[in-house]
C-alpha cells in the first residue's frame, strides 16, 4: 500500500527480477516431493482455485453428459498446509549486508542466537510470502484482457483466502485490499461494487496485495501488462526496486537508499508511439517499514534523495517499492475512494448509532488492517456509506483516494518485503517471477 511524502497517501515499494536466485529449493521442487501426480502441485493450485458446482445426479443420456462435464471439473485445494504439513515454510532470498562492519554479523554467534529467538515470527512471514507467490502465479496465469476489474481483484483475494484456510480475516488473510490500478493511476484503486471497468490489452496494471499471518504482513507488488511495448518501463522499475533492496540494511540512511534508486530509475527511457519518454521516479510515493497489523510503521523509504538521515534498524521489516512514470513524477489523490483504514490515533466521538455499529464491524473483521468497500459488503454490511463517511469526517477512519499521475501517462510498480535479521537480510517475498 501507499503513503505519499507531503500528502496523506500510502507508501509503496517495488521489486525486481534481476536479483540472484534463492538458494533454497524452489516452490515447484518442494511441491514435486509432495505429490505423485503427473502435473504436480503447481497445476493443483490452478485446479484448487477454480470455482466448482457439481450437478445433481440425472438419468439416461443427461447423466452421461453431466458425468463428462464433471470429469473435467477441478477439485478444491485444502490450503497451504497441504504442501507444508510440518508447518515450516521456505526461506526467501538471503543477502549479506553491504558495509564491512555488518559483514561480520553473518558469522557472529551471538547474532545467530538472537536471530533464532524469532524463528516463529520469521516462519509466519515466510508462510505469508509462500501464499503470495502461489497466488500471484495463479493470477498471472489467469488474468486476461476482457475481465472486469472486480473479477481480477477477486481472483487474487479469493485465492489468498483459500490458501490461508482461516475464516477470521483478522487472524490470517488479506493484509490490505488488492490494488489493480490502471495506467496513470499509480495506486490505491480497487473496484467498488458495481464498477464496470474492463481490463484491456493495452492497459498497464499494478497488482499490489498483502497477505498477513497473525498480523505479520507481506507487502509485494508487480506490474501486469500484455503489450510488450511497455517492457522498458517495467524493466526500469524492477531494476530500481532491486537497487533499493541491495542498498537497504542495518544503519543505512534512508536518503542514501533513495539516491541510489533515483539514479537507476532515471537512467532509463521508453519509446511509445514514436515518442521518447524519460522514466521518472514518482517522488511523493515511498517504501515503508511494516509493524504487526500496521502496514505503515512510521518510517518512509524514499525513491529519490530527500535528506532523511533516519536509519534502518536491526529487526525491522521494510517494504521496498518503487514507482516509475512517463509523466511528471508526481501523483495526487482524487476520484471515488475504495481504500480505508482505522486511525489508531483518533479519539473523537462517534455519534451516529449506525456509525458506531460499523466501527464495531471494522474492529471485529479488520482491526488496524486496511479494508475496502467490497470487504464490508462481504461481511454483510448494507447501506453503510453515510456511516462510513461519518467515521472518516470524525477522523476515526482514514480514507485513501486513488493516486493519479497526469492523464495519458503510464506508471509501473514493483515491491518486495525484506526482513533485517541480526545476521543477514532476507528478501522474504522473492520468487521466480520477480
Amino acid at each position: 500500500m501507499i503513503e505519499p511524502v507531503a500528502e496523506n497517501l500510502k507508501e509503496l515499494s517495488v521489486q525486481d527480477t534481476s536479483a540472484p536466485a534463492v538458494a533454497k529449493a524452489t516452490p515447484q521442487e518442494q511441491e514435486k516431493k509432495e505429490t505423485s501426480t503427473e502435473n504436480g502441485p503447481e497445476d493443483d493450485d490452478e485446479e484448487d482455485l477454480a470455482d466448482e458446482n457439481a450437478g445433481a445426479a440425472e438419468t439416461g443420456e443427461k447423466k452421461k453428459k453431466k458425468k463428462k462435464k464433471n470429469n473435467k471439473k477441478k477439485k478444491k485445494v485444502a490450503g497451504i498446509s497441504k504442501f507444508y504439513p510440518d508447518g515450516v515454510y521456505p526461506e526467501g532470498e538471503w543477502m549479506l549486508y553491504a558495509d564491512e562492519d555488518n559483514l561480520k554479523r553473518s558469522t557472529d554467534e551471538e547474532k545467530r542466537y538472537l536471530d533464532r529467538q524469532n524463528d516463529n515470527v520469521w516462519n509466519e512471514f515466510r508462510k505469508g510470502a509462500e501464499i503470495h507467490r502461489r497466488v500471484r502465479r495463479h493470477a498471472q496465469n489467469t488474468i486476461k484482457p476482457g475481465m472486469t476489474m472486480i473479477e481480477v481483484a477477486e481472483t487474487v483475494e479469493n485465492a489468498v483466502r483459500t490458501f490461508c484456510e482461516e475464516e477470521k480475516s483478522i487472524v490470517s488473510g488479506m493484509g490490505f485490499p488488492c490494488g489493480v490500478s490502471l495506467n496513470n493511476v499509480a495506486a490505491h484503486y480497487t473496484p467498488n461494487a458495481g464498477d464496470k471497468t474492463v481490463l484491456s490489452y493495452d492497459d498497464v496494471m499494478k497488482v499490489d496485495f498483502g497477505v498477513h499471518v497473525n498480523g505479520h504482513i507481506i507487502d509485494c507488488a508487480w506490474t501486469h501488462t500484455f503489450n510488450e511495448k511497455y517492457d522498458p518501463l517495467l524493466d526500469a522499475v524492477r531494476a530500481a526496486t532491486n537497487t533499493g533492496i541491495k542498498a537497504a540494511g542495518i544503519d543505512v540512511r534512508l536518503t542514501d537508499i533513495g539516491e541510489q534508486i533515483e539514479e537507476v530509475m532515471e537512467s532509463h527511457e521508453i519509446e511509445l508511439d514514436g515518442k521518447l519518454y524519460p522514466v521518472k521516479c514518482i517522488r511523493n510515493l515511498n517504501g515503508h517499514n511494516i509493524k504487526p497489523f500496521h502496514i505503515h510503521g512510521g518510517k518512509s523509504v524514499p525513491i529519490v534523495k530527500n535528506g532523511d538521515n533516519t536509519k534502518m534498524e536491526e529487526g525491522e521489516t521494510f517494504a521496498i517499492e518503487t514507482f516509475g512514470s512517463t509523466g511528471r513524477g508526481h501523483v495526487v489523490g482524487q476520484g471515488e475512494c475504495s481504500h480505508y483504514a482505522k486511525n489508531t490515533q483518533a479519539s473523537g466521538p462517534v455519534r451516529l448509532t449506525k456509525a458506531k455499529q460499523l466501527l464495531q464491524t471494522i474492529d471485529e473483521h479488520f482491526g488496524t488492517l486496511p479494508f475496502c468497500r467490497r470487504y464490508l459488503d462481504r461481511v454483510g454490511e448494507e447501506k453503510y456509506l453515510l456511516a462510513l463517511n461519518q467515521l472518516v469526517k470524525s477522523g476515526v477512519v482514514n480514507e485513501y483516494l486513488p493516486l493519479y499521475e497526469v492523464k495519458g501517462s503510464y506508471t509501473a510498480q514493483y515491491e518486495h518485503t525484506i526482513l533485517l535479521h541480526p545476521t543477514r537480510k532476507e528478501v522474504v517475498s522473492r520468487g521466480e517471477d520477480y
